[in-house]
């Protein structure tokens, strides 16, 4: 089998059902290809449209998830010799999405892959704007060598063998992933701008922060090196409404609009400060709120 897609799910029923109908139109075979379902105790209809969709279903509780935890899951029971990720929520743009996205890997070009991310209609223009800084149209970010995004992603079966993802981390487990890989086995990361997907956040602003806030946490881990103080935060916040305040268009700058560019940014580099400056020590009960998406 050629490859294995892989999706995490938390009552994802809203787009779920796109996002699979996009996986069936895809180019290379039904034979060639599996979808997996790793599902950490969703209480709306997700499980019933995976079913339907004759998904194979794993479970992993609430208790047991982490990130990582749920990947491995996932990968130790796929038949495909590529391992291909995406989100619940993360729709395929295009019948070739599988196809262009493995290609460099089955070419002998890579061995870890990672797509372009655009927003859909009722994505945030904070969050557009992030997608094209880390997911340009062309070239790739080059801040790390390792940066990548499971959200859009695909790698070799023998690859996660050898290392496996990271079952500790609050978030980045990507990231961490490909930076073992590049040093330990000398693998080699590729973005792919033609293997698009529209990704959608249905957040609350708390949950905007939780998400930036967990990352910034797992961040410490992976690079301990890096820093972000207070007057960072503050100079970010400052950047990114300026950035966002210049992309909109000046008929579409209304005070609703302009107060959610203002809060996104707030959750974002106050729950990445906040993040940044937790203990490395958590406790149960929080590291529980940490790891799981809700």
């Amino acid at each position: 089998m050629r490859a294995s897609i892989i999706i995490r799910t938390l009552n994802e029923g809203q787009h779920l059902p796109a996002v699979l109908q996009a996986l069936r139109q895809q180019t290379v075979r039904c034979e060639d290809r599996e979808t997996i379902i790793v599902d950490s105790g969703s209480m709306d209809n997700t499980l019933q449209i995976a079913a339907k969709e004759h998904c194979k279903i794993l479970h992993i509780s609430r208790e047991e998830f982490s990130f990582g935890r749920s990947l491995n899951l996932g990968c130790g029971c796929a038949r495909g010799s590529v391992l291909a990720f995406v989100s619940g929520h993360c729709i395929p743009k295009g019948v070739k999405w599988l196809e262009t996205l493995i290609a460099p890997i089955e070419n002998g070009d890579g061995h870890i892959t990672y797509g372009r991310q655009i927003g859909g209609k009722t994505t945030k223009l904070s969050e557009r704007q992030i997608f094209a800084k880390y997911f340009p149209e062309t070239g790739a970010f080059k801040e790390f060598p390792f940066f990548c995004n499971n959200a859009n992603a695909a790698m070799t079966k023998c690859l996660w063998q050898k290392l496996r993802f990271a079952e500790n981390l609050t978030g980045l487990e990507d990231m961490d992933f490909a930076k073992r890989a590049l040093a330990e086995c000398s693998a080699r990361v590729q973005y792919v701008p033609e293997a698009i997907v529209y990704h959608y956040h249905a957040e609350t602003w708390r949950q905007v922060k939780r998400r930036f806030e967990r990352e910034a946490y797992a961040l410490q881990h992976i690079m301990p090196e890096l820093h972000f103080t207070t007057i960072d935060a503050i100079r970010c916040f400052f950047a990114g409404v300026t950035v966002d305040l210049r992309a909109m268009e000046f008929a579409s700058a209304t005070p609703k609009l302009i107060k959610e560019v203002l809060l996104f940014r707030f959750c974002q580099f106050y729950g990445a400060w906040k993040g940044h400056h937790t203990h490395r020590e958590l406790s149960k009960q929080r590291k529980q709120k940490y790891f799981y998406p809700s």
